[in-house]
Parts: structure tokens; C-alpha cells; sequence
């Protein structure tokens, strides 16, 4: 299975986004590629979540997440990508990822749990916690993909729930903020998910200057497969669909 992850700049203009988008997927199935990952906000993003964010907040059904299936379709290839989803009840809107098989259908929908409330930043300002709070293992591109935003990652919970719910891979779409040290710990707990629940790791990231880049891959050993730097880029690595399955076994040996 060719796994791309494109690294984009997303900003304030949605149709820029889209944009952005679109060139993603004509770059990945130019690759060959059967799942793209996009990061966290990719359909409206800016260096500090605000009351804006609840402007452009759009239903799973609505105009950005009905782009994404049309250009699933087009280029015949499964999507997952972070969107900003319209609360149902009018409340704060949700920070969600929503996976788009390659033949357009909406396969699953993700809303953040770990808001990232930290550093001077607070998310939950802004963003809603969902209720109850629900882990989502997606069915798409042949595989079982546990689906994780940002701030996830530093909860191990989260990955060793998805695994446990039968995750082949683990996808990580963020927009992680930048700081000091920040690309250091960001490649450490993403190294640290693979290697406790021996699986694949994809961790797909914002590019400066609202996050950090640094989007990669890693394999459930803890190996680097690919990396990008901070501009950006798309990222193409071969993965075994069954690499998860057979770490474990030998693991156990």
C-alpha cells in the first residue's frame, strides 16, 4: 500500500485551501498512491484557534467535506484529512478528520479529545470536547486506519486503544505548534506510539509558520521510514499492509 502524506500550508482562505488540496491528490496519484493523509485544520487554519473558526464551520456533509469525496473520486484514491465541523446543537464546532474511501464514500468522522490546552494556547475555548468521547478505527484503502489528532499523541491511551481495536496503522494529522524543542518531542512520541504498540506510525503535519513540518513515518520498530523537512512537500512510503501484524508475531517470539 503507497501511503502519501502531504505536508500544506493551510491558512484562512478555504478556497486556497482546497486548492492546496487538489494539488495534493494530483501529486499523490501521480506517485501511485492509495491513501493520502492531509494534517489537522486542513480546511481553515491560523496560528491561534479563535472564534473564527466557528464562521466557517461546516456539517460532514457539507461543501469541503463534498470537494474531498469528489476529488476522492476523480483520482481514485482514499483520503483522510482535518476539517472544522458545525456542532449539530449550534455549540462551539468540533475539530474533526473524516476519511473518504477512493470511490467517495464518507467512511468515518473523528472529533478531537485531547484539546490542546497548553503553553498559553486553549483549544477548548473554541473548540468542543465531544460527548461521549469516541476512538474511530477506519475502514479505508484495504486497511484498518485508528485515526489520532495533534494533541493525541502525547495520551498513550489513545494508541493503545486504536490498536486494540484492531488498527493496522495509526494516522497522526496535526498542526503542531511550534516552539522550543517542539520537532524534537513531536518525532520522540510519535516513535514512542510505534514502538509501545508495535505499529506503524504516519504523523502528517501543518508546514511553518503555523506549525512545524516534519511530517514522517515509522515503522513499528521505531525505524524512520521518510521525513520531511519544514517547507511544504508530499512524502510517499511503501507500506506493508500486514508490517503490524508480522512485528507483533516476531515480537512475541
Amino acid at each position: 500500500m503507497r501511503l502519501a502524506l502531504a505536508q500544506i500550508d493551510s491558512g484562512t482562505d478555504t478556497a486556497h485551501n482546497l486548492a492546496l488540496i487538489r494539488t495534493g491528490f494530483d501529486d499523490a496519484a501521480a506517485r501511485g498512491a492509495d491513501l493520502l493523509l492531509f494534517p489537522e485544520y486542513a480546511m481553515y487554519e491560523k496560528k491561534v484557534v479563535d472564534g473564527s473558526f466557528a464562521a466557517v464551520a461546516e456539517p460532514v456533509d457539507g461543501p469541503f467535506a463534498s470537494a474531498l469525496r469528489a476529488l476522492a473520486r476523480e483520482h481514485g484514491i482514499a483520503v483522510i484529512a482535518g476539517m472544522v465541523e458545525a456542532h449539530p446543537d449550534g455549540a462551539q464546532p468540533y475539530n474533526t478528520l473524516i476519511g473518504i474511501d477512493a470511490d467517495g464514500t464518507l467512511v468515518g468522522a473523528y472529533r478531537k479529545i485531547h484539546l490542546y490546552d497548553a503553553y498559553g494556547f486553549r483549544e477548548s475555548q473554541w473548540i468542543s470536547r465531544p460527548e461521549p468521547p469516541r476512538h474511530v478505527v477506519m475502514p479505508i484503502a484495504g486497511m484498518h486506519v485508528g485515526v489520532m489528532a495533534c494533541n493525541d499523541l502525547r495520551h498513550p491511551t489513545v494508541a493503545s486503544e486504536l490498536s486494540a481495536a484492531g488498527a493496522d496503522i495509526l494516522a497522526v494529522c496535526a498542526s503542531w505548534v511550534p516552539g522550543p524543542q517542539k520537532v524534537d518531542q513531536w518525532r520522540v512520541l510519535a516513535a514512542a506510539r510505534a514502538i509501545e504498540n508495535v505499529i506503524v506510525v504516519a504523523g502528517v503535519c501543518q508546514a511553518p509558520p503555523v506549525s512545524i513540518g516534519t511530517s514522517l513515518v515509522i515503522d513499528p520498530m521505531g525505524t524512520v521510514l521518510g521525513e520531511l523537512g519544514p517547507r511544504p512537500d508530499i512524502l510517499c512510503v511503501d507500506v506493508d499492509p500486514d508490517a503490524t501484524t508480522l512485528a507483533r508475531e516476531r515480537a512475541a517470539d
